[in-house]
């Protein structure tokens, strides 16, 4: 089979290191009895390999027609499980039983749209193993209080259980990123529902970490914050100082305060 070309524009590196492949898939639970996994942009199944051998059915998708052919060339035990589209928009429907695990070494230039994608579909994703940029990476799992603490970690956080497993230099991939890569696991967590309207949230966590160096007094303006919310000791804070449950909090006062108006 001949070998499929990095495309720059599809934010391309193809993992050759064969044990970190296999950590990756180690890395999987099965956490909430999820019984199919979806590969996303398997390039020419390196990991695929590996996944293959646990227990879960197996689906990928990839963007790149030529990875396609390569696949279905490599995989004909996956005919008709190696699907050609984009995971950011692709209708699940009908090929993925709820729930599911998704695995895959994430294109840098779409890991966070990817997240996005996850998050609207929070209540079928039980487990995501991945690979992306090492400093989106450490965004994603990083606590409160910390300077890569945002929007994505505390969205994130409210719904998955998020732990850093290691870091994977540029020289283990062809061609070689310029940055350093980290391995993730999000676990679903018993969250169904969060204690305040959820679109509301989203916006005041965008809301809230628009201006970083502001207060939330100040970065929350928008919303028209009742006179006794302004006073209260979380508008004295900046948005990297609140955890999920803050955030919350906040926002079920917001809730309140424009029901009262």
């Amino acid at each position: 089979m001949k070998k499929v070309k990095a495309k720059k524009h599809l934010g391309q590196h193809f993992l050759k290191d064969l044990s970190i492949a296999e950590d990756i898939a180690k890395a999987i639970t099965g956490h909430g009895g999820a019984q199919t996994i979806l590969e996303i942009g398997p390039g020419m199944g390196v990991l695929t390999d590996f996944l293959l051998e646990l227990d879960q059915e197996l689906l990928l998708i990839d963007i790149d027609k030529e990875s396609i052919a390569f696949l279905s060339e490599k995989y004909l035990q996956l005919a008709g499980k190696i699907i050609y589209g984009d995971f950011l928009d692709y209708d699940f429907r009908e090929m993925l039983p709820d729930p599911y695990i998704v695995a895959g070494n994430f294109p840098y230039n779409i890991s966070t749209q990817i997240f996005f994608r996850i998050l609207e579909q929070r209540h079928k994703v039980t487990e995501v193993v991945c690979m992306l940029q090492k400093e989106v990476a450490e965004r994603i799992a990083s606590p409160k209080g910390n300077k890569s603490y945002g929007i994505l970690s505390v969205l994130l956080q409210a719904f998955y259980d998020i732990e850093y497993l290691f870091s994977v230099p540029p020289h283990v991939f062809d061609p070689p990123p310029k940055v350093n890569s980290g391995v993730i696991r999000l676990l679903r967590n018993s969250v169904e529902k969060l204690d305040c309207d959820e679109k509301l949230f989203f916006k005041v966590v965008k809301g809230g970490f628009g201006n970083r160096r502001k207060t939330l007094r100040n970065s929350l303006k928008s919303f028209d914050l009742a006179d006794d919310l302004k006073q209260h000791p979380l508008m004295d804070l900046r948005a990297e100082q609140l955890s999920v449950d803050d955030f919350v909090f906040l926002t079920s006062q917001i809730e309140k305060s424009r029901g009262n108006n």
